[in-house]
């Protein structure tokens, strides 16, 4: 993040990180089932969890990152950076938490430490980037690439896994598929696509035109369809990360993939605004 730049905007940069890194992440870091799924997950689901973070921040940083004049070396180097800050905060606020102890295995430590940094990593490089005020950082690579539909896929994954991240674990999210039908899994998925829809192109949220723009309604219809498949896929991976697949049937993993599918509709959708505005 320093990039030789003065201490002042340095420290700037860090605190911005931290306030994103704890805005996205403190719900999980109060969640009894995340700090379960770093205890059970194997170390390979922990590999592939970290694998895909870090290629989440090299995305995120390359199209919406702070400095518009950054090339790949400054990519790779912010997000091996975000990562790590990610660790070390997550490692941090679990021990003040009471969450780590001398009488935990290394497996459990190191499995909640990882589980716990990723999301945190992922609000250090949002935070990082989007809650800043000076001219020279509102001109991200997000205003260069509004019209990249890589760019538009990656911010909307990246929404989508920061609104979303804090319900997949839960139990709550079973109970609800077990118990709505068939009927009532239409309908939430028509709600999930209208929202998107909406937010997208009729909200009309601030400094966002340029991203929202409608060209015609086949457009807005290809977009929303899009963002909508981002929104299940990305549900589908934290789902299985969680462990929410594990012994269930393929009809009650599907539904479940739908019940995340509308806040995680939500995020991708507003996060194509919001995380690049």
């Amino acid at each position: 993040m320093t990039h030789n730049r003065p201490i002042v905007e340095s420290l700037q940069e860090y605190g911005r990180g931290l306030a994103g890194g704890l805005l996205f992440s403190l719900p999980l870091l109060y969640t009894m089932e995340v700090w379960f799924t770093g205890f059970i997950a194997a170390p390979w689901r922990l590999l592939v969890y970290l694998a895909a973070t870090f290629a989440l921040l090299l995305g995120y940083n390359n199209y919406a990152g702070i400095r518009h004049d950054s090339d790949w070396t400054d990519v790779v180097v912010d997000s091996f950076e975000e990562l790590g800050l990610g660790l070390v905060t997550a490692t941090g606020l679990l021990m003040l938490l009471g969450r780590l102890d001398a009488s935990q295995s290394w497996r459990e430590i190191i499995g909640k430490i990882v589980v716990e940094a990723g999301i945190v990593a992922v609000g250090f490089s949002v935070g990082t980037a989007q809650l800043g005020t000076g001219e020279n950082e509102q001109e991200g690579r997000g205003s260069e690439t509004a019209a990249s539909v890589s760019s538009q896929a990656v911010i909307a994954l990246c929404g989508a896994v920061l609104f979303a991240v804090n319900i997949a674990p839960t139990e709550e999210v079973k109970v609800i598929a077990l118990e709505v039908g068939p009927t009532r899994l239409m309908l939430i998925m028509a709600l999930s696509a209208a929202l998107g829809l909406m937010i997208l192109y009729f909200s009309s949220f601030a400094r966002s035109e340029k991203f929202s723009k409608m060209e015609s309604k086949s457009q807005a219809f290809t977009g929303g369809v899009i963002t909508y498949g981002i929104a299940l896929m990305s549900s589908a991976a934290m789902l299985w990360f969680f462990g929410r697949f594990d012994g269930c049937s393929v009809e009650l993993a599907v539904a479940q993939i739908v019940v995340l599918g509308l806040p995680a509709t939500l995020g991708a959708s507003a996060g194509r605004l919001l995380l690049q505005s």
